[in-house]
């Protein structure tokens, strides 16, 4: 038996752009444009589960996707530095910035830590490896980040090393008590590309 996750990363809004903490912000027109002209790339799926924030919800409409909001996907909650940037807040809070980046255990701002983060991805995933068929999920780049952290055994404190683009997917393959992984690749136009 083989399970199959799809991870697929929101599309671009405002937020994104300027680096700033998810303040619930809605995708922006070239977001929803993107995101509608690979609507149909992906492969068909057993399963389809998104994040609870708003652009992972309007990514999945805008890729005609419909599926289950699963709370245990949500993105990293920061706390009250969310609809910050990352640079106002390092004004403001430098040390604790540094905490934050440096220490995985670390969450000054009130909010999640990075190694729980990890470990709150990790158990979804730990459950869908005895999963027969795909799972696609439009999910937070950090839940992208947590789910690869704990899919290759990295420490966590490799989370802020992987990078994660707007609209790609990664795919992780989960047989014989572990996860092989293939990473970020751009969702393309149907028709147009290599496809899953």
């Amino acid at each position: 038996m083989t399970s199959r996750v799809v991870l697929i990363s929101p599309a671009m809004n405002q937020s994104l752009r300027q680096a700033r903490f998810d303040d619930g912000g809605t995708l922006d027109a070239d977001g929803r444009a993107r995101a509608s002209a690979v609507a149909g790339s992906l492969p068909p799926a057993a399963r389809v589960v998104v994040s609870p924030g708003v652009r992972c919800r309007e990514t999945a409409g805008a890729l005609g996707l419909e599926g289950s909001e699963a709370a245990g996907l949500a993105g990293l909650d920061v706390g009250r530095w969310r609809g910050r940037t990352l640079d106002e807040v390092a004004v403001a809070e430098p040390e604790a910035v540094g905490r934050w980046l440096t220490d995985p255990s670390c969450a000054p701002h009130g909010g999640e830590s990075v190694r729980d983060a990890c470990a709150r991805v990790g158990r979804w995933l730990d459950a869908l490896r005895e999963t027969d068929g795909r799972t696609l999920a439009v999910v937070e780049p950090d839940v992208v980040r947590a789910a690869v952290v704990h899919a290759v055994g990295l420490p966590a404190s490799g989370f802020w090393r992987l990078d994660v683009a707007p609209l790609t997917a990664t795919e992780l393959s989960g047989r014989a008590g572990r996860w092989n992984l293939r990473l970020g690749r751009p969702l393309d136009v149907p028709g147009a590309g290599a496809g899953f």
